[in-house]
């Protein structure tokens, strides 16, 4: 083999380990954690829209049809039986115990938290919003950059859901029987 032919290839090799070993370590870093967006929260009664690409879900997402990936991003609100508020405070108390998620704003009737992926440490936004006229908790998970999400926001949503479902659902079946809940 040339010389100039083995440089090439050489470089190659280099570039095709090197480029997967760099862009680890500076995910390992957070440079791909991006940017808290400064439109979260409730407005009108509405969270944020769905991401105009498919790597978000919404329990709102129908409420923006025209949004390229609405269909993509519809997931069902979290319900919940009696008391609002107490059921806020359950989930409040699940989403810090999941792992690598932290809870930024807890507020009565809105919560805000940041969950980062494992490996290259993606940043995602997910908020939930209490409609008690609705009986309903919204939410909204969203991947903070890249195209797709894998998956990854429904997975998270529906993982709160089973845990949020298994701790409202003591409540009600302990008070209907009138024993204490064990």
């Amino acid at each position: 083999m040339k010389p100039r032919n083995r440089k090439i290839i050489m470089s190659l090799i280099a570039i095709v380990v090197l480029a997967p070993a760099l862009l680890i370590g500076a995910a390992q870093l957070g440079a791909l954690s991006g940017s808290q967006p400064g439109d979260l929260g409730v407005k009108a009664g509405r969270l944020k829209p769905p991401s105009s690409t498919p790597n978000s879900v919404s329990s709102q997402a129908a409420l923006w049809p025209d949004t390229p990936p609405a269909r993509y991003a519809e997931i069902e609100p979290l319900r919940y039986p009696g008391d609002g508020r107490a059921a806020m405070r359950k989930l409040a108390a699940i989403l810090p115990a999941m792992e690598r998620t932290v809870l930024v704003t807890d507020e009565p009737a809105y919560l805000y938290a940041q969950s980062t992926t494992k490996l290259m440490r993606f940043t995602d936004d997910v908020e939930f919003y209490l409609d008690e006229g609705a009986g309903l908790i919204h939410v909204r998970s969203a991947s903070r950059i890249g195209h797709g999400d894998r998956g990854v926001n429904r997975a998270r949503v529906e993982s709160i859901r089973a845990l949020f479902n298994a701790s409202v659902a003591v409540a009600p079946q302990a008070l209907s029987s009138g024993s204490p809940a064990n």
